[in-house]
């Protein structure tokens, strides 16, 4: 013990692995208080001591990585691509960007909501011939099979009710450029004809006219559902599937990367101090910890969205737990000791609550991502009524972009 006192006090970064014959609770708790990474009860296995050992190597891989970022910030370098990580999953989707951007082959993007598949769109485009040109993004989830339609190849006067004069659409408007479709597993077979009718013959017709229009346009498309199960389905058409699955990008959720969190969370600290202007120079130890074994259900939209909230919350040099959203000081109320029975009472009662909250939480973020974000499908694989799913999605502010019914 003492040995470990005088080690932490002339080399507090070095991580300390304790071994022990007398592993009672209390001197583990006694160690860990004193700063050790972690204990070893003997006998162990060298299984074990591996183990102990490897995660105490990417416990301090952890420290180091936000020592670094924390001594950059102020002077991190926003990249063209705008993707953030060193992770080789995030190098190799950075590498087929590349490559691709140069041409005008068409791209789709897939991955869970909120990874950033429009970011990898919009970096297409930057790196592309046509960047000095128009970038429009469309999200086929919110817009309705007709009002699709009209949008993206525009209409002649008298079309419908309510068209009043001729009106251009998306790809007339932005030709020369490059047309981001997201969410395309939600369009009808009739607009995904059409669109294969574009990718084609480079050409559209819009409603009510009988003369096609030549369109110059590179068109990139993203979903968060699985393609190649819909054709299957019956409900995406499969000529179409095969005609964008020309340069496939699968762009992988954040709990799968997750060395890239700490440079993402930076990332938006810097943008958000900015905004906000704070001046706040990077994590706790605590915080980083938290930040870096959270599964990020919702992706980077979710890390930002928390980062926000942090930098907001925060009136400190660092961020640490109790800015965090998704630990609602749930550490803070177990490691408070109470003075009185009542005061003990109501911990209780809240720790439970929360405890009971966040388990809700997750239950309803898993079901959904599990069967793309589909309320019908998640309710009724996890046996709940739709209406009660729904009423646990309010319950948690969990909100669910509109999707139109497929004719």
């Amino acid at each position: 013990m003492e040995v470990l006192s005088r080690v932490k006090e002339a080399f507090p970064d070095t991580m300390v692995i304790v071994i022990t014959g007398y592993a009672s609770v209390s001197s583990a708790v006694e160690v860990m208080k004193m700063g050790a990474f972690d204990y070893l009860p003997k006998p162990f296995t060298p299984d074990e001591l591996r183990g102990v050992v490897r995660q105490a190597i990417a416990a301090k891989a952890i420290q180091l990585q936000n020592k670094r970022l924390r001594q950059q910030q102020g002077d991190l370098r926003t990249v063209s691509h705008q993707l953030i990580g060193d992770s080789p999953k995030i190098k190799k989707v950075i590498d087929m960007v590349r490559k691709v951007a140069p041409t005008d082959s068409t791209v789709l993007i897939s991955g869970e909501s909120g990874t950033g598949k429009e970011l990898i769109a919009r970096a297409i485009h930057a790196n592309s011939k046509r960047k000095n040109a128009s970038f429009s993004a469309v999200d086929c989830g919110t817009i309705s099979d007709t009002l699709l339609e009209s949008e993206l190849f525009g209409h002649t006067k008298g079309a419908f009710t309510g068209a009043h004069q001729d009106k251009p659409g998306i790809f007339k408007v932005a030709s020369g450029g490059t047309v981001f479709l997201d969410e395309i597993g939600n369009i009808s077979l009739e607009v995904q004809a059409k669109l294969l009718r574009f990718l084609e013959a480079r050409e559209i017709l819009p409603l009510g006219s009988t003369t096609p229009q030549s369109v110059d346009l590179r068109l990139i498309l993203a979903t968060n559902q699985d393609l190649k199960e819909m054709v299957t389905q019956g409900s995406f058409r499969e000529d179409f599937y095969y005609r964008i699955f020309v340069y496939p990008i699968s762009m992988p959720p954040l709990r799968e990367r997750k060395e890239d969190i700490l440079p993402i969370a930076y990332h938006f600290l810097e943008q958000f101090n900015g905004s906000l202007g704070k001046d706040i120079v990077g994590f706790e130890a605590s915080a980083v910890n938290k930040l870096t074994q959270y599964d990020w259900p919702g992706n980077v939209r979710q890390l930002r969205n928390a980062i926000e909230r942090a930098v907001i919350l925060c009136d400190k040099e660092q961020i640490g737990l109790r800015e965090l959203p998704f630990t609602d000081d749930f550490e803070h109320l177990i490691e408070h000791i109470p003075s009185t029975n009542e005061e003990l009472k109501r911990i209780k009662k809240e720790i439970r609550q929360k405890a009971v909250s966040e388990v809700e939480k997750n239950f309803v973020l898993n079901a959904l991502t599990l069967n793309n974000w589909n309320v019908t499908q998640a309710a009724k694989k996890v046996g709940l009524q739709r209406t009660n799913f729904q009423n646990l999605m309010k319950k948690h502010g969990i909100k669910l972009q509109r999707r139109h019914k497929k004719k």
